[in-house]
């Protein structure tokens, strides 16, 4: 049997999909890293537990990953989120309503929109990793510095043509994986 340190991500995802150790093994060494992050980022008492739980919620739900729709992290990242969410909203339950002077009832805000928050900004952080460097770079540089197609491939020394298409394949590579982690 391989290694789970020497499998692809193509074999690491069959080998999950197909219920061998050794791609939940592969799986886990992939991406227990940012997935622990995420949880200790949203509460980090609970982090080690969280990332146990979100692992065997994913083993116990395999069958329903699908390659096709996006890659295994971002998957694995999806149930993290709904985990982080779903302790955030058993924890505001057990808080206990103080009144007011006037007896009101103060409300509570959801505790899980900052956590839901910081895992989306998680998510496409690790989306954008994805995609190769000169790709990433042309996205990057139009959203998050809101340069025109012409100012990007100034810069860049790359082609119009080419920052367009590097723009266009890299906004459908991260729809794919943004939509396979929800």
């Amino acid at each position: 049997p391989t290694s789970p340190n020497r499998m692809t991500n193509d074999s690491i995802d069959t080998a999950f999909l197909t219920g061998s150790e050794h791609g939940l093994a592969a799986a886990y060494e992939q991406h227990s890293s940012l997935v622990h992050t995420l949880c200790a980022r949203a509460h980090p008492a609970a982090a080690a537990d969280l990332t146990q739980e979100v692992f065997l919620a994913a083993w116990r739900a395999r069958e329903h990953f699908d390659p096709a729709r996006g890659p295994l992290g971002a998957w694995i990242v999806g149930i993290a989120k709904n985990k982080i969410i779903d302790l955030y909203r058993h924890d505001a339950r057990r808080i206990p309503h103080q009144a007011t002077s006037s007896d009101a009832v103060e409300r509570i805000d959801d505790p899980s929109q900052p956590i839901e928050d910081l895992a989306d900004r998680l998510l496409v952080t690790e989306a954008l990793r994805t995609l190769p460097i000169r790709t990433r770079q042309a996205v990057e540089l139009s959203f998050f510095e809101q340069m025109t197609h012409a100012q990007i491939s100034e810069v860049t020394g790359n082609p119009l043509g080419t920052v367009k298409s590097d723009i266009r394949r890299g906004l459908a590579r991260l729809r794919r994986y943004l939509e396979a982690a929800s």
